[in-house]
């Protein structure tokens, strides 16, 4: 399995930058079929009843945490992987990922196939969620030192593939499940099976495709800046330093504040279309509506990475914040009116500007801490992921079930969490604004650091 190593993966010259985003783009776009998961969830709460729960079944509160398990170890995968990514290059991570992803397809088939939900969430939560974090971070780095003169557009070309990633899975799995269907059967163990195959194919045609820059490589005609501009360095700082500063916490949470806010939407997307607007929104348009989604969250990071190259990262960011708290406080009275259609736009630019604070955060770390340990300070940043992977659908479901207990109406049962999310998104704001350049006593003092596993971590 040599052909993995980082050292065979080095591009030969004439080779092509422009061939590593679409390399990233497969992989992307294969884990990113965990946006659309939401399409099972009520499939999910079906098994034994078919065409209704019955005693017995899973309760959608329940089938809720294999969403939530697979994004806690998304971002847990992430930060432990991180180093271990960076030293390893991107085809090895890739196909580690690629097994991972896969295998957490099949072992969540044999759950449903046994009626056990532990298996799922084991598979598709423990298994699968590993494999989305680090096939994640599996490029950044890469992409970042192909692309010093764009690296906004870079990682947003690549990442925008997580986001659309539901606009694959959500009609593909629709379709499979209504494919295997019987009268006895949901289709759903099949559908996995058939899921973890397609993945397992695409994502290992990534994996061959990418490459590495050779050491000292840049662009033609790209001159690196030897000033440091406003929250952007010209220097570099370790992996295990960067945690220490206050610039790390404060992006931490704002990727924890704005993906609790957009997460809870993406993991209930079909559900929450179907009840807050009853009669308006069948199971088939909710099916669309989470594809649509998963297009504006891919175009949203590509989007709005791609801006901030020219406003900056910071700039970008109080957009997100300040556009999120005014869209989020709307929706529910478009719902109430029975607003279809400026319901689902609303929705479309929240979660266009859900993704692209993903796709910006790489780009961001560069301009704070440089690009020396990037992939892998992105890498421990995503356990701000986790945290809202737990978060988010939690305030969406338990407090969804506490309204429909107190006795109101399913359609007006999410009001509460979507004025407690602009809240979150307020106080994101607040953190934006209070991340200012690294302290220079931070500042890396070699030309390099080894990445093994037992190197020290800067004082």
């Amino acid at each position: 399995m040599s052909f993995l190593d980082r050292e065979r993966t080095i591009a030969p010259p004439g080779y092509s930058r422009w061939m590593v985003p679409p390399a990233a783009l497969l992989v992307d776009m294969s884990i990113g079929e965990a946006y659309a998961f939401s399409v099972f969830n009520l499939p999910l709460t079906k098994l034994i009843g078919i065409t209704g729960s019955a005693p017995g079944d899973w309760r959608l509160a329940q089938v809720g945490w294999i969403f939530s398990i697979a994004m806690l170890l998304l971002g847990t995968a992430s930060a432990i992987g991180g180093r271990w990514v960076e030293r390893n290059g991107p085809r090895k991570s890739m196909a580690l990922a690629t097994l991972f992803f896969s295998g957490g397809f099949m072992v969540s088939a044999a759950g449903v196939a046994t009626h056990q939900l532990w298996l799922i969430y084991l598979g598709y939560g423990v298994i699968g969620g590993c494999g989305l974090g680090i096939g994640y971070i599996s490029h950044v780095s890469t992409l970042i030192k192909w692309f010093p003169d764009h690296p906004g557009l870079a990682t947003g070309m690549a990442i925008c593939g997580f986001g659309g990633g539901a606009m694959i899975g959500s009609p593909l799995g629709v379709g499979l499940m209504h494919f295997f269907r019987t009268p006895t059967s949901l289709g759903i163990a099949q559908t996995f099976v058939a899921m973890g195959v397609i993945y397992f194919i695409l994502m290992s045609i990534g994996a061959l495709i990418v490459r590495v820059p050779p050491d000292g490589w840049k662009p033609a005609g790209f001159v690196a800046p030897t000033q440091a501009r406003k929250l952007v360095t010209t220097a570099n700082v370790a992996v295990g330093q960067a945690w220490r500063t206050p610039q790390f916490w404060l992006v931490w949470m704002i990727i924890f504040l704005n993906t609790t806010a957009g997460i809870g939407i993406l993991g209930q997307a079909s559900a929450m279309a179907q009840e807050m607007m009853p009669g308006k929104i069948s199971v088939a348009a909710a099916a669309g509506f989470v594809g649509l989604l998963s297009l504006f969250n891919m175009s949203g990071r590509f989007g709005w990475a791609t801006v901030s190259d020219y406003i900056g990262r910071k700039n970008t960011y109080y957009v997100f914040f300040v556009l999120g708290v005014v869209l989020y406080a709307l929706v529910p009275t478009l719902a109430a009116g029975g607003h279809v259609v400026l319901y689902v736009l609303f929705y479309c630019v929240i979660i266009s500007m859900y993704g692209g604070a993903f796709s910006t955060l790489p780009a961001y770390l560069k301009d704070l801490f440089g690009t020396m340990h990037v992939g892998a300070i992105h890498g421990r940043e995503l356990t701000a992921w986790s945290a809202a992977g737990v978060a988010g659908p939690v305030l969406v479901n338990y407090i969804r079930q506490f309204q429909i207990a107190s006795g109101v109406p399913k359609s007006q049962a999410y009001t509460v969490t979507l004025y407690i999310m602009v809240g979150l998104l307020a106080a994101g704001f607040v953190c934006n604004l209070l991340v200012h350049q690294v302290d220079a006593r931070h500042h890396h003092q070699e030309a390099s650091e080894p990445l093994d596993a037992t190197a020290p971590e800067a004082a």
